[in-house]
């Protein structure tokens, strides 16, 4: 499955081999090279290191309930 590097160092890792290792978009992947050379992609079994969303926190925690009407006119002014 040959895939190509791009001029800032990425790759695509091949959907069959994401499926195969259960990977999803912002999981930790870990890279080794055995004793012939070969790269090793492995999972990273502990997600507890994986960055955080920074919204995260964020999400649902407005105490103001806004009308479209009195955001807009807070955001562009009086017309």
């Amino acid at each position: 499955m040959p895939t190509t590097l791009t001029s800032k160092g990425q790759i695509t890792i091949p959907k069959r081999i994401r499926d195969a290792l259960n990977m999803t978009p912002g999981c930790l992947i870990d890279f080794a090279l055995n004793r012939e050379g070969d790269v090793i992609v492995q999972k990273v079994a502990n997600q507890t290191t994986q960055r955080r969303d920074r919204f995260a926190a964020a999400r649902g925690k407005a105490d103001i309930k806004w009308r479209t009407d009195e955001l807009m006119t807070l955001l562009r002014g009086e017309h």
